[in-house]
């Protein structure tokens, strides 16, 4: 079957992984807030499934390093 990398899915994707990274590390979405320097609501609106964000690469690096993982890790698939 051939997947479809749009932007729901990638969105979708992103935002499960931030949240499974950062309750594994014990974190609230304001203490990632300010581990990475974005907004509470900016975290909170990534988290969301009823939007749609598209973070920039810069700030999923961001967020990757505060996770304490690498970014590719926020793009991986459940198996």
């Amino acid at each position: 079957m051939e997947k479809n990398y749009n932007r729901d899915y990638l969105s979708e994707l992103i935002r499960n992984n931030i949240r499974k990274y950062r309750k594994q590390n014990n974190l609230t979405q304001q203490n990632l807030a300010d581990l990475t320097g974005l907004s509470h609501g900016y975290i909170r609106d990534l988290e969301c499934p009823n939007r749609h964000k598209t973070p920039k690469v810069e700030t999923l690096g961001k967020i990757a390093v505060a996770l304490n993982v690498e970014i590719i890790n926020l793009f991986e698939e459940d198996k």
